[in-house]
């Protein structure tokens, strides 16, 4: 069996029903992070329909709130749900200012990871961030059918 993430009549994803299950959890997970709705609705009859206003709001924040954190186990926890959800947005037609969110991060950093060797790490260079992102997104691509 499978389950469909659709945008009115578009299927962006057709995973089975395990990857389906587990990634509505870390839906539900991040949601909860960002204090954000993620516009991903619920799966009724296998079907779940997504806002796409409100799931563009919650792909630029959690962009913007991965491009914030130099933890590493944060980093790895979070790394596979965002480019899964970067997909989703790629097929929805939604468009990323790389060029914003890779500049260094406004604000306060969160989940700072303390380096063992020297003070504090530092977030990644921007342009490395953004194509490793990318890149790890382009490889889930080809793996997440309509």
């Amino acid at each position: 069996m499978s389950q469909y993430f659709d945008i009115d009549d578009e299927t962006l994803w057709n995973p089975s029903n395990g990857a389906s299950r587990l990634f509505r959890r870390q839906v539900a997970v991040f949601e909860a992070e960002l204090g954000l709705s993620s516009g991903i609705g619920p799966m009724e009859n296998d079907e779940c329909q997504i806002d796409p206003a409100a799931f563009e709001l919650f792909v630029i924040a959690l962009l913007a709130q991965h491009r914030r954190t130099t933890h590493a186990i944060v980093l790895a926890l979070s790394e596979g749900f965002t480019a899964t959800v970067l997909v989703l947005a790629e097929r929805a037609g939604i468009r990323v200012d790389w060029a914003q969110l890779g500049s260094a991060p406004d604000g306060v950093r969160e989940d700072v990871q303390i380096s063992t060797v020297r003070g504090t790490s530092a977030p990644a260079e921007g342009r490395a961030w953004a194509a490793g992102l990318r890149e790890k997104a382009r490889q889930l691509g080809q793996r997440m059918p309509r």
